[in-house]
């Protein structure tokens, strides 16, 4: 039953997932697709069948914040086993609601930082890989390097946790952000109107992937729009959408090519 619940719960995520942005993409889409399936279509499902076995890796990366909290006395491995921790010390005695609130914050502002970071050096060729998609919609949210996957969530996780938050608040944020991030790529001309420069949107993320010359290392944010803004990376012009996407260097097409690809790749700048 565990084995056919592991192949089952991906197959049906993806049929729900696959209607509804379907639906929307043809319906609302600046280029509404034709059935057949697009250019690396085989490649992202690949990565999205790779998905619960990567989320379990990352569950246990998280054994070592874990070991953090138990060295520092605030918790015990039996309470942690037994689901009995929530937190500790002022953030972690603050009302669940605050708590949401503060954690998806934070974990945005490190996103926003990693996010940049994966943009420049060494880095770069790992996230080359997710920018490799040259028709963009909801599916090529998936096409992400596992290194570059398991270091985000790890680096994302462990400061809202090690601050004392409540760990089962803080656990929300990995599946709501990357449900987010599947509807930021979807091939929607949505920016949510006033609230463009607020709330992340399809055209704002899509603006990231872009190959306009003005786009490139733009719009890094996941979810709030106000750290681009803060930081000098905020672009979204009003009197058009992007149009080209890609990578600025060759990405193989494979799925285990592209695994392989940034260990063999020299460093962007």
């Amino acid at each position: 039953m565990p084995l056919l619940k592991l192949i089952l719960s991906p197959i049906v995520f993806f049929t729900f997932l696959g209607g509804l942005f379907h639906f929307l993409e043809r319906r609302s889409g600046k280029h509404p697709r034709p059935l057949q399936l697009r250019k690396g279509f085989w490649t992202d499902i690949f990565y999205f069948l790779s998905a619960p076995a990567l989320k379990a890796v990352m569950k246990l990366l998280l054994i070592a914040p874990a070991m953090v909290l138990v060295m520092m006395q605030v918790t015990s491995p039996a309470e942690l086993k037994a689901g009995l921790y929530h937190g500790y010390g002022p953030l972690g005695s603050q009302p669940a609601w605050l708590q949401l609130l503060e954690i998806y914050i934070l974990v945005d502002l490190c996103g926003y930082w990693m996010h940049r970071l994966f943009h420049t050096g060494r880095w770069w060729p790992f996230h080359a890989i997710h920018h490799s998609s040259e028709e963009l919609d909801w599916l090529s949210s998936v096409r992400v390097h596992p290194l570059n996957e398991m270091l985000n969530h790890v680096a994302q996780a462990t400061p809202v946790l090690l601050l004392g938050f409540n760990p089962l608040l803080t656990l929300t944020a990995a599946p709501f952000l990357t449900l987010y991030a599947i509807a930021l790529h979807a091939d929607l001309p949505w920016d949510f109107g006033p609230l463009r420069a607020c709330i992340a949107s399809p055209v704002f993320h899509r603006w990231h992937h872009s190959t306009d010359p003005e786009a490139i290392d733009k719009n890094f944010a996941g979810l709030l729009p106000l750290w681009d803004v803060l930081f000098g990376t905020f672009y979204m012009p009003k009197d058009k959408l992007p149009e080209r996407f890609g990578a600025d260097t060759p990405i193989p097409v494979g799925f285990l090519s592209q695994l392989w690809h940034p260990f063999s790749k020299r460093p962007r700048h």
